[in-house]
């Protein structure tokens, strides 16, 4: 059970610091540059979420945090866990705290 939290937390870390940290908005922007697609990929942590778990797998080897049997059903079942974790945290959790949206009567967001 330890390895699954490790496993989706190093995912949601690696994934902010790729999607918002200020030590690739740089990279980011490059790569925004020279083709819109790819570059969308990097600001998006539910699309990072899925490569990075997909890289994270693929390395468990050679970590003692987390080990899962190398096939594809783990590769991509855990990159879709990673994925989706880091897409709800994200939603959940910003750089202020945990984010609170206040949705008035006619249902729009203050």
């Amino acid at each position: 059970m330890m390895d699954l939290l490790y496993f989706v937390l190093a995912s949601w870390g690696i994934t902010q610091i790729i999607v918002y940290g200020s030590v690739f908005e740089s990279t980011r922007v490059r790569v925004e540059k020279k083709s819109n697609w790819f570059g969308a990929l990097f600001r998006c942590p539910m699309c990072t979420g899925f490569w990075v778990g997909a890289f994270l797998f693929g390395i468990n080897g050679f970590t003692e945090l987390f080990n899962y049997e190398y096939n594809v059903a783990n590769s991509f079942i855990l990159s879709c866990l990673a994925s989706a974790t880091s897409y709800a945290l994200n939603t959940i959790i910003g750089d202020d705290g945990i984010k609170i949206v206040h949705i008035s009567e006619q249902g729009r967001s203050r």
